[in-house]
């Protein structure tokens, strides 16, 4: 869920940090300034992490960067003494910052439910409806003209017990650590707190208040990404927008992710719905484009091991639990990546009586007349049987996102409805695996250069695989969105180093099996 702070590393050195702060906070003044002149909206920013990431830090950066007249911190001892003798809610709603100010709230709505939770002193149906409430009241607030930015800021476990450490020593006034989890000593106890807020983020990530997971293990990159998510949240708050949706029973959750990967706008080709830009860019590390694509298997050792995984998932597939239960396999990535030939491969592991391949193309005029989910929820399986998908619901993410086809809310949206309807399939009894095979720019030239020259190979290849070449960043940028707001802990993301089509196809056919084996074990 937090796949890219905690899988990759997240870096500035003192140079770089340098170097562009000023521009940060030349951006951060100009929109903060927009947002006390316009008198629109409210900004509040509700900051959350372990003890040891630096919430006080960071605060201290936005006192530093940011006018302080417009600028208040709110926060909140647990409980206080007015806590027990009002509405849960009373005190965020007293303290909400007024339109034209910003607001920085620590041990908010989320530090409480957590602490809870770990206290082991909420059920599940209480968790259920306390989350639902808090989704509905950030729809209204959202509709109500306040901006709401969600941070987590996130530490690996070592680095979270030695800060830890230092802070309890207090060595230097950098070791200052704000402790707000007393419960939290051990390594075992921040994997839970981890676990934890993964599991709340997974259903209070909306499209109107998205979590921002900032990697905290390099003290300035995380102040320029804190820094970062509050200059988009105060464009959006000077931008036009469409009103917040309604929420449902069950709101709809956008997966949280880091910050987002497009640093000019998050909108498509067309700049529909797009943020004002600003001159600061925020080096963004890439799930994607951090694969390791030097990964080969030699031919014999790539037959043994495919015959191995494809009888693997035939017998697994054969076994009374999943008569009750279904496959549902989504191939994505870059054009010329290997899918079909990963698909085959999977073909033939699967009855074919009971396994049916979906290639995607654009939607028909039927299809756009309807939902876009729609046309995917018709080709779901029965239970016992298996479904694979050439291209998926996850088009209007990428290619809708990136061609301007949708607007910026509709994809915005869709990250929360495709966890919707993935969460549901996962309550009914399907499993469903996602794979996003990557390629370098070379190899796909190379590879759609054969094509070419290949006469039955000829028809792969389309004017628009060239076009979309031209796009390659904002594809990998919404590609590296899509994975760090979708991949959860009942539908994960599988990224494939798929230079080599010989270790791609053992790579996708062994993890079936291995998700398989643990279905059919439990």
């Amino acid at each position: 869920m937090f796949d890219s702070a905690t899988k990759l590393a997240h870096n500035l050195t003192k140079d770089a940090f340098k170097e562009l702060e000023p521009q940060l906070r030349e951006d951060l003044l100009n929109a903060q300034f927009d947002l006390v002149d316009q008198r629109k909206k409210a900004v509040l920013v509700l900051l959350n992490g372990p003890d040891g990431a630096g919430k006080g830090q960071v605060l201290n950066r936005f006192y530093q960067w940011l006018d302080a007249h417009y600028l208040e911190t709110i926060s909140y001892d647990n409980p206080d003494r007015f806590h027990h003798h009002h509405p849960q809610a009373w005190r965020y709603w007293r303290d909400l910052p007024a339109k034209g100010r910003i607001g920085v709230m620590l041990g908010n709505w989320y530090h409480i439910i957590l602490r809870e939770m770990l206290e082991g002193d909420v059920s599940p149906a209480t968790l259920t409806h306390t989350l639902d409430r808090v989704n509905r009241m950030e729809a209204m607030l959202s509709a109500e003209n306040v901006v709401i930015v969600k941070l987590w800021l996130h530490l690996g476990r070592d680095e979270a017990m030695e800060r830890l450490k230092r802070g309890n020593g207090h060595r230097d006034i950098d070791d200052l650590t704000i402790r707000e989890w007393p419960q939290i000593e051990t390594g075992k106890d921040h994997d839970r707190l981890l676990m934890e807020s993964v599991r709340v983020a997974e259903i209070t990530s909306t499209a109107y208040a998205p979590w921002i997971v900032v990697p905290a293990g390099d003290s300035r990159y995380r102040d320029a990404a804190a820094g970062k998510a509050l200059l988009d949240a105060l464009l959006r708050a000077s931008t036009p927008q469409a009103a917040a949706p309604a929420p449902t029973a069950a709101s709809t959750p956008s997966a949280p992710c880091g910050p987002m990967q497009s640093n000019d706008t998050q909108a498509g080709a067309n700049g529909t719905d797009a943020a004002p830009s600003t001159r600061f860019k925020l080096p963004v590390a890439s799930l994607v484009g951090s694969l390791d694509l030097s990964k080969r298997l030699d031919e014999d050792e790539y037959k043994a091991r495919l015959e191995k995984a494809q009888l693997g998932i035939a017998e697994r597939m054969a076994s009374k639990a999943m008569r009750k239960r279904g496959l549902i396999c989504v191939f994505e990535g870059n054009d010329a990546a290997g899918k079909g030939g990963a698909i085959m491969r999977l073909r033939q592991a699967l009855d074919p009586r009971r396994v049916r391949v979906h290639p995607i193309a654009a939607p028909s005029d039927e299809e756009l007349a309807h939902p876009y989910l729609w046309r995917f929820w018709r080709r779901i399986p029965a239970v016992g049987h298996s479904a694979v998908f050439d291209r998926s619901w996850y088009g209007r993410v990428l290619v809708e996102r990136v061609e301007g086809y949708c607007t910026e809310e509709d994809w915005m949206r869709a990250y929360g409805e495709i966890n919707d309807f993935e969460r549901d399939l996962d309550a009914n009894g399907f499993l469903v695996m996602k794979f996003w095979l990557a390629i370098s720019q070379d190899e796909q030239y190379r590879r759609f250069k054969e094509r070419e020259a290949v006469p039955f190979k000829r028809f792969k290849l389309t004017p628009d695989d060239w076009r979309n070449r031209e796009k390659w960043p904002l594809y990998e940028a919404a590609a590296n969105d899509m994975v760090d707001r979708t991949s959860t802990t009942f539908a994960p993301w599988t990224l494939v180093e798929a230079q080599d089509k010989l270790y791609s196809r053992v790579k996708i056919l062994e993890t079936i099996v291995g998700r398989l084996k643990d279905a059919v074990a439990g």
